[in-house]
């Protein structure tokens, strides 16, 4: 309709409608298509791309909480995964990419933490249709939840998860679990049959069993635990009751009816005004004192306002009960008094507590990380306490952890060790006990010890004082804004002084040490070189040679600097000595050489002169400038001669020989000889050899005076303030020390002749005098520092009880530097006390109980029915008031006399308003006294009262008692030694000093001292009693020797013994011996050599100066001719020479000594062969010395000697060759050198040292190729390069003795009472034993026994039977009563029953509860009642294991309660049997294992066990339960048959089985015996035969031969037993055998030689124990 009015209206013409209509479809039809395609490309894009998110970033923002912002990544990505534009996602559907959050900042932690929710039950996670195992070994896997959450730790609100995680990782939400196998019910065996339940007639007899184990996990329920038969006794004579009087139970206590009260207060009433009409009569004063009376009660009764009591009644049922359980009408139970159905009664009335009071401020007002929490409490009051109610008041007082924090809360003050200096260390303590130089300490040095002391302080008291001007300066600045001036708060500083003192226990962290090694410088002696030898006489100064005086000197230097003692070059001797001489001269000519002879007027030989070719030298014998001699004599030319042909030949002079003496005097006088030989004689016409004597020449030398001078210093003085320097300041580093000023020090100079003293000071040269005044450092003043006063110890604040003790306080300090270097001295005064202000006396506490109220009856309306009631007497209840009073009698608050007072006492009590025929009687008086004699008697007695003493029937005294007697006990003690020795302990203050010698480390216990042994006490009763009653101290003493440490002994050092090489670099050795071992723990041995286990050895090397000892040849003596031709005395001769042995010095060979001093390979010849020339040959000079060798000695090198031509030939004689070579050969006339390094010598300490720093050295050789060591001079001639170090330091181990603090004081006894207690002391180790010290005791702890004193406890008796008086059953009471005993402290005394007063300050408690439970209601069963037994005991504390191993679900104890049966008739109206369990905490794996009897026949007794031996039912697996029976199936019928163990048929021995095919045993036959053929049967020759069906009887009845047959298997197919021992013997005949056959075969052995050992040369042995 609407699309036609549209089309009209578009188009207007009529006639196009039906193509209008056409095309409008057409078009309706496409825009459908293109909203259909574009809506299917959406979806496509919709599907195909998709937005991805990133994780949320950190959380971002500027403060903390919940405003910050946290952004992540957004992208748009294709499903495939690659990323894309975003455009191709849905815009709409995009997420978000920031959100807010909560920024979490490091001060959250204390706000938020994660809440751990309990772990739920273990689920099982193996699906149930799984088949599961037959047996169950552990149990099943199960897997349990648990809830965590974020959560404000102030409300537990709870948060986001992503504060909590910001500071922990999120705790496990799940964890594996166990779910344990079924536990079935475990019982333990039945008891015995019970007696038969009736005396006559047929009854019943029950025996029981108790639960071991409950069932657990799903386990079977228990079986039942009573079992009963029935039993006859003899028949009954009387008919038996079938009606039994049952009492029920007592009703609730209640109040008597309001009508009843108003009753009573009438009846009240009157008798009151009856009592003020008779008190009307009474004089003013009565009335008065009446008043005050009834105000002390009125306020009585306020007080009491804890304690309402209300006195009630309480009612019970009477009823007949036949056996049947049925009830039947009172008659039938004919009884002539009926038991009572009423009685008063407390009303019973819980406790009232009031509100908490607020919470009281933290404990803990400061912050501290250590320990940040602190504790409040709050507290509530008792309103109303309970009466008759079992239950107690709760708590009054609640306590729970607090923390203060903020901004306003100081830290909390730490404390924290502090040391003083330490000490001067000293050697002392070093010293072995037989060292010698503990007589002389002064010069100690080395390692040694020194100590200091430790002491507590504030650690942050300065922080603190800090903080509190801090606080202090802000609050001034905001009281006082308008000052700009005030000082920067950085600028506050403290003066930083030694804290004072606290006390010790309040310092928690490691003790600082006390005791460290230290080493005090050992001073090094001055060591110098050898004189030099005495030099020309010279000026004193050549500077200055006006003065004619001259000395003559010589000198040594300094080749090892002095160091310690007072330093410098003081110690060391004079350098320089000199002797006065003549004509001194600076400078001299020196004769290098002298040249060639030179004839005079140029002829070939005669007479002729030598100049000498000279040097200008110094005093030093240094050459100088030839200029400097110019005032010297100028050497003058030699008168010498060439011979000239046929002349004597003599040889050149020798050298000077060395001056026989230093210096000449009135009878010595120094001489040098020099001499030559004669080389040729003269011939005929030639000058002729002079005589012997002018072959000598002499000449005098050291001719100087033997009187030698020097200077001599004295000691460097005290170091003096020198005033006049003062630019030196403490800032001054001097040689690297730190020193305040400079001074001066002086010595003495004073010139000496030697070997007669001092003399004046112009003999010595002035020159050369040493200084005396020296320039010295003056080290700081160190005045004493102290600290600070402690504060005074606390004086007690509580109340003091008793016997009052005047207390004193105390207050310390502590040095910490001392003074040094004349300092401000330390105060006299280090510790003061002063007497406590006296305490407050303790007030003490008591219950004051008021009088009795009147006795209250049950109200008579609920008497009057019963029979013999009277209205106004009978049994009833009283009250009374009971108020705290102290001591002295003043009032006081209820809750002092709970805390101090001990138990309430008695608020209600039984009383008895007595009926006209009831007997009074006045209390029991107390015991007379017994006069020790043994066996007496002491009484108590009452009387009768009032109506009483006229009736007959209270006369009885059988009924009623006048006087109880009782025997006195007999006093007779003895004492017994209980328990084992003490230490030996030595008297209070008794040390043994060793040696004499009180040296600190030396100072051990020993000595005689004594050990104790406690004795005890015990009466004729064999009751422990006070040790004083057996007129005992408690002890036996006995003397007893604690050993002193005796140390390793050794010998003194030996002496060095001689170098091991004259020539070079060797070793000396020293030792020393051993003399004693060590023993009771004195300083072992230091490790010995163990070749020779008895001595200790020291070794360095030394070096011998290879010219120490040198060889002197004499000239050659004249060429003696052997062929003597008396024409002319020439031709072939031997000639020799003087070789002697000398010591070598500076001036020269001195004294001759041994030959074998000298180096025998180094020799010189003696003898040898000569040519003494003719006067016509030519003659030659000695050879000279050979030149050196050029290195290396390959054999291409050569050295040569040469000679000189002394007289020429006649003519036509020749002379031979001037030179001589020769090649140099390796080790024959050439050598290599090379440097060779000793070993490293032991550590060398100083001979004042025991340990510390020291010094290893060693020696640098020169060895000759040839192995040889010779003098160094080789060596350095050839500059050989020296890499070694020649010393090096080490360190020998102080020998540290063990350092033991004192004793500490005796503890407390162990045990207040009792025999076993002991006191104990203990000592620490200061400082641990080093090196060789001696070890530390093994008795670090000493016990000693207390004094035995008698333990008494309050102690339950068993309960009597359960009573129901006046009935057969029903619900009655039982008793018990309650002891006082004595027992010995030990768990297993059971104790004996003393008198109560002996327990009269111990707190009435039995087994730590103060309820104490006398009387209890009980039930005791009708006849034929079915009912419960009592409880069992509970059971062990049982764990649930696997293997031995707790499998972590806690302990269980079990208890049950059997049903007991007394008429079978009644089983239906039994109750259930009664478990109960309860966890517990000290439980053990328990196993339950088969076990079985041997065997009886085919049986056996099987049962179950638990390992500690209890048999039960149950626990044990079924499946692995071991046969009872093991009978044959079928039976064993045939004979001589038995049923083995595996249940097959066997026979017995003696006997063979016969099986048949299928197995069975058919029959048993006798094992055939082999028997011999006899002569008669000649057939037998046949041993053994093999029947062939051994069941049928054997054809051969002669007897003469026998068939027999062994079976070796038996029925069960294995071997039998005398198969085995066929075996077994067999194979040892064969071991026999081989033996026997070995044994012959076998070579007999030479006999050993005796080997004699020798025996070490040693009388002390020394087997090298660990004690050493």
């Amino acid at each position: 309709m609407g699309v036609r009015e549209g089309g009209t209206a578009l188009f207007g013409d009529p006639g196009a409608s039906s193509a209008s209509i056409r095309c409008f479809g057409v078009l309706v039809v496409l825009l459908f298509g293109i909203w259909e395609a574009k809506t299917q490309s959406e979806f496509e894009t919709s599907s195909v791309y998709l937005w991805k998110t990133g994780p949320w970033g950190r959380c971002m923002g500027d403060e903390c909480g919940p405003g910050g912002i946290q952004t992540r990544a957004v992208w748009c990505a294709h499903v495939e995964g690659w990323t894309t534009l975003p455009t191709n996602c849905k815009q709409t559907e995009r997420p978000e990419n920031q959100q807010n959050c909560f920024r979490v900042c490091d001060w959250h932690k204390e706000l938020y933490d994660w809440q751990l929710g309990s772990w739920n039950q273990c689920q099982p996670v193996i699906s149930r249709n799984l088949e599961k195992p037959v047996e169950c070994i552990k149990g099943e896997e199960g897997i349990q939840l648990r809830d965590v959450t974020c959560v404000q730790k102030s409300n537990g609100v709870s948060a986001e998860d992503v504060i909590c995680e910001y500071f922990e990782p999120k705790p496990r939400l799940e964890q594996a679990c166990l779910i344990p196998c079924r536990q079935d019910c475990i019982v333990a065996e039945f008891s015995p049959w019970s007696e038969c339940s009736k005396t006559c007639g047929k009854g019943l007899q029950h025996r029981t069993r108790h639960i071991v184990a409950p069932p657990q996990f799903g386990g079977s329920a228990c079986p039942n635990l009573t079992e009963f038969q029935i039993c006859h006794s003899p028949p009954c004579t009387t008919e038996e009751s079938m009606y039994s009087l049952n009492v029920g139970p007592w009703s609730t206590c209640s109040m008597p009816h309001s009508r009843h009260i108003r009753q009573a207060r009438k009846r009240g009433k009157n008798k009151e005004k009856e009592k003020d009409r008779e008190k009307g009569v009474r004089d003013p004063e009565a009335r008065e004192l009446i008043k005050k009376k009834r105000n002390r009660n009125r306020q009585s009764r306020q007080e009491n306002k804890y304690w309402d009591i209300q006195i009630g009644y309480q009612t019970r049922q009477v009823t007949c009960t036949h056996r049947n359980g049925k009830t039947a009408a009172l008659s039938f139970c004919q009884q002539d008094k009926l038991p009572i159905t009423f009685q008063s009664c407390v009303i019973i009335k819980e406790c009232q507590v009031s509100e908490w009071s607020e919470w009281s401020s933290c404990s803990k007002t400061c912050f501290d990380m250590s320990s940040p929490k602190g504790n409040r409490t709050r507290t509530r009051t008792i309103k109303q306490f309970p009466i008759g109610s079992e239950s107690e008041c709760p708590e009054l007082e609640e306590t729970e952890q607090c923390s203060s924090q903020g901004d306003g809360v100081a830290p909390c003050i730490t404390y924290g060790w502090r040391t003083t200096e330490w000490t001067e260390c000293r050697v002392d303590p070093l010293l072995s006990q037989q060292d010698k130089r503990r007589g002389n300490q002064t010069a100690l040095c080395g390692g040694g010890i020194q100590t200091r002391e430790v002491y507590c302080v504030h650690a942050n008291e300065n922080l603190l004082s800090y903080l509190n001007t801090l606080k202090e300066k802000e609050e001034s600045q905001s009281q006082s804004k308008s000052k700009s001036s005030a000082a920067p708060l950085l600028s506050i500083t403290f003066e930083i002084t030694a804290s004072k003192p606290v006390s010790r226990q309040l310092c928690t962290g490691p003790i600082p040490s006390t005791t460290q090694l230290c080493h005090i410088p050992c001073p090094t002696e001055c060591e110098v070189s050898a004189w030099t030898a005495w030099g020309p006489c010279t000026y004193e100064s050549c500077d200055d040679q006006q003065a004619k005086k001259g000395f003559k000197l010589r000198k040594r230097s300094i080749t090892n600097e002095p160091t310690g003692g007072t330093g410098g070059t003081g110690n060391c001797p004079h350098l320089l000595e000199a002797i006065p001489c003549e004509e001194p001269s600076c400078y001299d000519w020196r004769i290098v050489k002298l040249e060639e002879c030179i004839p005079d007027n140029e002829k070939q030989c005669g007479p002729g002169t030598q100049v000498p070719e000279v040097v200008c030298i110094n005093s030093d014998g240094e050459e100088v400038d030839r200029q400097l001699c110019r005032d010297a004599i100028y050497p003058i030319p030699i008168v010498c001669e060439v011979p000239c042909p046929k002349d004597c030949v003599l040889s050149m002079w020798s050298g000077w020989s060395s001056c026989s003496h230093t210096c000449s005097g009135k009878t010595t006088e120094g001489k040098q000889m020099r001499s030559r030989s004669i080389l040729a004689y003269a011939g005929e016409g030639g000058v002729q050899c002079p005589n012997s004597s002018a072959l000598l020449e002499a000449r005098s030398c050291n001719e100087h005076p033997c009187t030698v001078y020097h200077w001599q210093t004295g000691p460097w003085g005290q170091c003096i303030e020198d005033v006049s320097v003062s630019t030196f300041n403490s800032s001054t580093n001097w040689n690297g020390e730190a020193t305040c000023a400079v001074g001066m020090q002086t010595r003495k100079v004073i010139c000496v002749r030697v070997n007669v003293g001092q003399v004046g000071p112009k003999k010595c040269p002035e020159s050369l005098r040493p200084e005396t005044v020296r320039p010295c450092l003056l080290p700081c003043r160190k005045d004493c520092i102290v600290t600070p006063y402690s504060d005074w110890t606390l004086c007690s604040s509580s109340c003091q009880e008793g016997d009052i003790t005047v207390k004193k306080q105390s207050r310390h300090r502590v040095i910490i530097q001392l003074p040094a270097n004349g300092g401000r001295d330390c105060p006299d005064t280090l510790y003061e006390e002063k007497e406590c202000e006296a305490s407050p006396v303790c007030y003490t506490y008591r219950w004051k109980t008021h009088k009795w109220r009147r006795c209250q009856l049950v109200p008579w309306y609920v008497r009057q029915d019963s029979p013999g009631a009277q209205e106004t007497c009978g049994p009833g209840l009283q009250a009374r008031a009971i108020t705290c009073r102290r001591q002295d009698g003043g009032p006081s608050d209820i809750s002092e006399c709970l805390k101090y007072a001990g138990p309430l006492p008695p608020l209600t009590q039984a009383c008895q308003i007595p009926c006209q025929d009831d007997c009074q009687f006045t209390s029991w008086s107390k015991f007379s006294s017994c006069n020790g004699d043994c066996g007496a008697v002491r009484t108590r007695k009452r009387s009768l009262v009032g109506k009483s003493k006229k009736r007959d029937k209270c006369k009885n005294s059988q009924l009623y008692p006048l006087i109880e007697t009782q025997f006195c006990p007999c006093d007779k003690y003895n004492a017994q030694p209980v328990g084992n020795w003490s230490d030996c302990i030595l008297p209070e203050g008794k040390v043994e000093v060793l040696l004499g010698m009180k040296v600190q480390g030396d100072i051990k216990e020993c000595g005689q001292g004594y050990r104790y042994q406690a004795m005890a006490c015990y009466d004729q009763n064999s009751r422990l009693v006070e040790t004083s009653r057996c007129n005992s101290h408690g002890y036996i003493e006995e003397a007893c020797i604690i050993p002193c440490p005796s140390d390793c002994k050794l010998s003194e050092w030996s002496n060095w013994s001689r170098c091991s090489k004259s020539c070079g670099s060797g070793v000396k050795v020293r030792s020393k011996w051993l003399r004693e071992k060590p023993y009771n723990g004195g300083r072992p041995c230091p490790k010995l050599d163990h070749v020779n286990q008895a001595q200790v050895y020291e070794v360095v090397p030394c070096h011998s100066d290879c010219n120490q000892y040198i060889w002197i040849t004499e000239p050659w003596s004249v060429c003696k001719v052997t062929n003597v031709d008396l024409k002319e005395n020439c031709g072939e001769g031997v000639q020799t020479r003087k070789v002697r042995c000398m010591q070598n010095t500076v001036d020269g060979p001195s004294d001759t000594v041994e030959d074998y001093l000298c180096d025998p390979e180094e020799m010189p010849l003696g003898a040898r062969r000569c040519i003494l020339p003719c006067p016509e040959d030519c003659v030659m000079s000695e050879w000279g010395q050979w030149s050196r060798c050029f290195l290396p000695c390959n054999g291409s090198n050569v050295r040569e000697r040469s000679t000189e031509l002394l007289r020429q030939p006649d003519e036509g004689k020749a002379c031979p060759a001037s030179t001589e070579t020769e090649p140099c050969s390796l080790n024959k006339n050439c050598y290599h050198y090379d440097y060779n390094v000793t070993d490293w010598s032991t550590c060398q300490l100083s001979e004042k040292a025991v340990c510390g720093n020291g010094i290893k050295t060693r020696m640098l050789d020169c060895v000759r190729s040839d192995g040889k060591s010779v003098d160094l001079r080789y060596c350095e001639e050839l500059s050989l390069e020296k890499t070694w170090q020649m010393n090096t330091s080490c360190v020998v181990e102080c020998p540290v003795n063990c350092q033991l603090s004192d004793w500490s004081s005796w503890s407390e006894c162990s045990q207040t009472c009792g025999l076993t207690g002991k006191m104990i002391r203990r000592r620490t180790v200061n400082q641990p034993f080093q090196g060789d010290g001696r070890p530390c005791p093994s008795q670090i702890e000493q016990f000693k026994p207390c004094p035995v004193k008698p333990c008494y406890r309050w102690q339950y008796g068993h309960w009597a039977e359960c009573k129901v008086e006046d009935a057969q059953c029903g619900e009655g009471t039982r008793v018990r009563n309650i002891s006082c005993v004595v027992y010995d402290g030990s768990n297993e005394d059971v104790g004996k029953i003393v008198d109560d007063e002996f327990c009269g300050e111990i707190e009435p408690t039995v087994d730590n509860n103060k309820k104490m439970v006398l009387e209890e209601t009980c039930t005791l069963p009708c006849p034929g009642d079915c009912y419960l037994k009592e409880w069992s005991e509970w059971s062990l504390c049982q764990l649930t294991c696997v293997n031995g191993e707790d499998l972590g679900f806690g302990g269980i104890q079990v208890r049950s309660r059997a049903v007991i049966i007394q008429e079978l008739e009644n089983q239906h109206l039994c109750p259930e049997q009664a478990l109960e369990t309860r966890s517990c905490n000290d439980g053990q794996c328990h196993e339950y294992k088969w076990m079985a009897s041997p065997w009886k026949g085919s049986s056996r007794t099987v049962w179950c066990q638990r390992t500690d031996g209890l048999n039960v039912t149950g626990g044990c697996v079924v499946m692995r339960q071991p046969d009872a029976d093991r009978s044959c199936n079928p039976p064993c019928n045939q004979p001589h048959s038995y049923c083995s163990e595996t249940r097959t048929c066997g026979c017995e021995e003696g006997y063979t089985e016969v099986m048949s095919s299928d197995g069975t045993l058919e029959e048993c036959t006798l094992i055939p015996v082999v028997v011999i053929p006899t002569t008669e049967d000649k057939k037998g020759d046949v041993k053994t035969s093999r029947a062939v069906n051994p069941t049928q009887p054997s054809s051969n009845q002669s007897g003469r031969g026998r068939t027999w047959f062994l079976q070796p298997f038996g029925p069960d197919g294995r071997l039998k037993t005398w198969v085995y021992g066929v075996a077994a013997g067999a194979f040892v005949l064969l071991i026999f055998i081989v033996s026997m056959i070995y044994l012959a075969c076998k070579k007999p052995k030479k006999p050993q030689r005796r080997q004699n050992n020798r025996l070490k040369p040693l009388t002390l042995a020394y087997d090298g124990d660990a004690d050493m």
